[in-house]
């Protein structure tokens, strides 16, 4: 793991998103991630808290997701608190927030009470159902979005139920990266021709778009819309994991010849002796072979075995084993800021690098900073 001291905010250093303004309406989940994403790439980001405790508790200053953002607190059911969002708004270029349709408008900080005071905000948008459809006023959660996106049915074994991938798929892969992506693509809209717009940003419809190659192998036929019985979704044996002697784990990614060779040849198997890997007939053999192989080692054997060859063979880490290995010490993937291990600002630019500037942001511990830097002294009028 990298032990580089972050970056000091008076360095000089900026992001490729310096100078830009974000002001993020207090949520969870992808919302957060996605303006994180945002202020690692060195936008300003202030973040706008509620009074009173965290909704998920624990310790606000150990919540990596709010790292390099400002926070000031706002009561937004108080006569003043839309009012001040609404001021906020009119000095940023962005605004992030994840309510439920509808919330944001009841509290008069929709879009078109925002955009009113700022012709050329992008205002984005974070739910799961979407703003419009059936399902657009109901509560969910990561789990279900990606169900009915249909990503969940091609997870897991084909004889077992589909396995949960966390909430990375649906939250923060379908959900925050397309938020980023979308409302700095309204950016470059607006900033030419003065006009911004609002983003919905949808974790159906992002977590569906992931599966667009998948769309096209089932027009293909090279495709089963089943799980476990296609090439990239653990039916191949030579893409999949198998336990070792010692309960661990190795992943396969031998897909080409090439590697494929490499591999059997590694784990000790004679590639003559073995069934056509280009037949799906052959592959419960295949499988047999490989996890009988792999239980004769342990997992520090096997990755010492496949360690700097091109068989594309990995150990399955752990979070902590992770942030030790030494290619993502190398390359500083890991980095240990402000206290907390956490994964370094990604992805990278030579000229003009994301930083950790700031640790996870304590509700309305920078009111005082943000009044002055954004000329807003009423930000002090109310302070707690």
């Amino acid at each position: 793991m990298s032990h580089h001291p972050p970056d000091p905010q008076d360095r000089g250093s900026a992001g490729p998103l310096d100078g830009v303004r974000v002001v993020e309406l207090a949520g969870i989940g992808p919302g957060p991630f996605a303006a994180m994403l945002l202020g690692d790439l060195g936008a300003d980001v202030v973040r706008v808290d509620r009074p009173g405790p965290a909704p998920l508790g624990g310790d606000p200053a150990h919540d990596v997701t709010n790292r390099n953002k400002r926070s000031v607190l706002v009561d937004l059911k108080s006569p003043e608190g839309p009012e001040t969002v609404r001021a906020l708004a009119a000095r940023a270029e962005i605004l992030v927030e994840g309510y439920r349709p509808g919330v944001a408008e009841r509290l008069g900080v929709g879009p078109e009470e925002c955009m009113a005071v700022n012709p050329a905000l992008v205002y984005g948008r974070m739910t799961g159902w979407g703003q419009q459809g059936p399902l657009a006023s109901l509560a969910g959660h990561d789990i279900g979005y990606i169900a009915t996106a249909g990503a969940l049915s091609m997870i897991g074994a084909p004889d077992g139920p589909p396995a949960v991938p966390a909430n990375l798929l649906g939250d923060y892969a379908g959900g925050s990266l397309y938020l980023a992506t979308g409302v700095l693509a309204a950016l470059l809209t607006a900033r030419a021709t003065g006009r911004g717009q609002v983003v919905d940003a949808a974790i159906v419809d992002g977590t569906a778009h992931l599966t667009s190659l998948f769309w096209g192998m089932l027009a293909q036929g090279t495709w089963r819309d089943a799980r476990g019985h296609n090439l990239l979704d653990g039916g191949c044996p030579y893409y999949g994991v198998y336990e070792t002697a010692d309960g661990g784990w190795m992943a396969v990614g031998a897909l080409e010849p090439q590697f494929y060779t490499a591999f059997v040849s590694l784990l000790g198997l004679d590639g003559d002796d073995l069934p056509d890997r280009a037949d799906p007939r052959g592959w419960p053999e295949l499988r047999a072979r490989f996890t009988a192989r792999f239980k004769t080692a342990t997992r520090k054997e096997w990755t010492a075995v496949f360690e700097g060859t091109d068989a594309c063979v990995a150990p399955v880490l752990s979070l902590r084993e992770a942030a030790g290995h030494p290619h993502l010490t190398g390359r500083g993937t890991y980095t240990e800021a402000h206290g907390v291990t956490q994964p370094a600002p990604a992805p990278r630019f030579s000229a003009t690098p994301g930083t950790l500037r700031l640790p996870p942001a304590v509700p309305g511990a920078h009111t005082a900073d943000v009044a002055r830097d954004w000329d807003m002294p009423e930000l002090l009028k109310d302070r707690r």
